[in-house]
């Protein structure tokens, strides 16, 4: 399954990605203003991402801001099945748990998501250890 890590500090812009069916995992590490959240809510829709997993600090109002960005680009009115996203958060849970869920269960009953995306929000970069800790969520554990 094809990823790529992204890290956005707590008001940076995002950047400009091709618009297509992501899969989304939001490692929140630190807490963040309401109106960047909603903010980067908004680009998360416009990038095309179709399934958003959110994990950390304040990771119910992340999925929520998702909820809210999708239901905001219909005009509050009927989103078609294809422009949904789906959304789910992992309180309580390790992360290694929720890119499990990334992994395995997070797909779309009208797109096929080829990419996903770990938006990494934090101050300092951990690229190569997430993109580790992604790729191993990916081994079947029934195998080992």
């Amino acid at each position: 399954m094809a990823s790529k890590y992204l890290q956005l500090e707590p008001g940076q812009q995002p950047p400009s990605l091709e618009a297509k069916p992501y899969r989304l995992v939001i490692v929140a590490d630190v807490e963040v203003p309401d109106e960047w959240r909603n903010r980067v809510a908004n680009w998360i829709w416009s990038i095309g991402a179709r399934y958003v997993i959110a994990w950390g600090c304040s990771c119910e109002e992340w999925h929520d801001s998702v909820d809210w960005a999708n239901l905001e680009a219909f005009d509050f009115g009927k989103v078609p099945d294809k422009d949904h996203i789906m959304t789910t958060w992992h309180a309580e849970e390790p992360l290694s748990e929720a890119f499990w869920f990334a992994s395995f269960c997070a797909d779309h009953p009208d797109l096929e998501l080829g990419e996903t995306i770990i938006l990494h929000i934090s101050n300092v970069s951990r690229r190569e250890e997430m993109l580790a800790q992604y790729f191993d969520s990916q081994v079947d554990q029934s195998a080992k």
